[in-house]
């Protein structure tokens, strides 16, 4: 008898982690911003494209951006987002969207 609640012990114990281990995995997954309305959308060929972060210079994940000046500055990460907030002008010449400002 003390064997057979020992395997039930077991079996919710194993089934409770296998939950939990899921909800982390659901939780990481990274949410996406809906596209604009074709509409609104510029053509390809005005569009000039970020594809480094101006703070590391690594790639840009499409998701992590702030609104500077009516542009969207794209990052690698949220810690350079915060870095680019505290001085913006600092990282204006590494900006394709910001070149002909200079």
């Amino acid at each position: 008898m003390n064997n057979k609640k020992t395997q039930v012990g077991v079996f919710f114990l194993l089934a409770g982690l296998s939950l939990v281990g899921l909800m982390v995995l659901n939780g990481c997954k990274k949410k996406t911003e809906p596209s604009a309305p074709p509409e609104t959308q510029q053509p390809a060929s005005t569009t000039i494209e970020q594809t480094t972060c101006p703070v590391m210079g690594g790639a840009v994940n499409k998701n992590l951006f702030v609104e500077y000046k009516e542009k969207k500055v794209y990052f690698c990460c949220a810690e350079c987002k915060t870095e680019f907030g505290k001085n913006p002008e600092k990282y204006l010449d590494k900006l394709p969207q910001f070149a002909k400002q200079k």
